[in-house]
């Protein structure tokens, strides 16, 4: 007998309206076609995703990059995964054996369905966007300078193409502050 896999993402919901359009669901499904876009197994890895509202993720910005304002996405690493060279893809992870915790993403939604209202996106296709960038820099990805952001968009939008959604940077408007970590 084959026993269930364990899901990549382990989502809490501190916000209840990220219920309604199945937060979970849309997690496991970016972030696992991030994961084999790079060629990773998902099945060697775990996340913990928040879904918080404006105030909790303004809280946490406020702690962790001294920003007291929300943001739509924030992500901690396990560990830095970041390469030497700018521009340059991160390695994979190394793994030993047991699942790799990659680390922490937060989302919040009140942000989250501004953006998308503002950019004419469907909300659900905003998140997934969000999910595989904080997921991106999990593993290292960054936009700290110019080869490195364009090595994150071009990944992102590779990744967003094969789940059947819009290149997010050719609209404007789809991002907010969480460019400047």
């Amino acid at each position: 007998m084959t026993l269930p896999m364990p899901p990549l993402v382990d989502t809490s919901l501190e916000d209840p309206g990220w219920q309604a359009i199945g937060l979970p669901e849309l997690a496991e499904t970016a972030a696992t076609s991030t994961l084999r876009h790079l060629g990773l197994d998902p099945a060697r890895y775990e996340i913990a995703l928040l879904g918080c509202d404006d105030d909790r993720i303004a809280a946490l910005n406020a702690s962790f990059r001294g920003k007291p304002a929300p943001t739509n996405v924030l992500s901690w690493p396990s560990q830095n995964r970041a390469p030497a060279t700018p521009g340059a893809a991160p390695p994979h992870p190394s793994f030993d054996g047991d699942l790799l915790e990659l680390g922490d993403v937060a989302i919040a939604l009140g942000i989250c369905k501004a953006e998308a209202e503002a950019a004419r996106l469907p909300f659900p296709a905003h998140v997934c966007h969000l999910i595989v960038h904080g997921v991106l820099h999990l593993l290292g990805y960054d936009h700290m300078d110019e080869a490195d952001a364009d090595l994150m968009e071009r990944t992102e939008i590779a990744i967003l193409a094969g789940m059947g959604l819009h290149d997010p940077y050719g609209r404007a408007g789809a991002m907010t502050d969480e460019e400047d970590q």
